[in-house]
């Protein structure tokens, strides 16, 4: 699979922080001039559907053949990476 696609599913997976620009023109005198540009950072969330498919990919479905034990360890290992994250988006704010 395309790396820049699986860079982009992990992006949505763990969540990410945007920025938005409004931007308000005036016509004066047929010439557009800018009047006010707001900018603000958009946090969207991680998106669970995304982790599903990243990990299916990646792990080429080895998922499968992990023992119930190892299925927690990699449960517990990702739920501290989305805290992890959230915690560095939170810090940025």
């Amino acid at each position: 699979m395309d790396e820049k696609l699986l860079n982009i599913l992990y992006k949505k997976a763990l969540g990410y922080k945007t920025e938005e620009v409004q931007e308000e023109f005036v016509n004066d005198e047929g010439k557009l001039e800018l009047v006010k540009r707001k900018i603000s950072t958009k946090h969207v969330p991680p998106d669970i559907s995304a982790a599903k498919i990243y990990l299916e990919i990646t792990e080429n479905n080895s998922l499968k053949d992990m023992t119930d034990d190892e299925l927690e360890a990699e449960k517990t290992r990702l739920l501290k990476l989305l805290k992890e994250e959230e915690e560095t988006n939170e810090n940025r704010k």
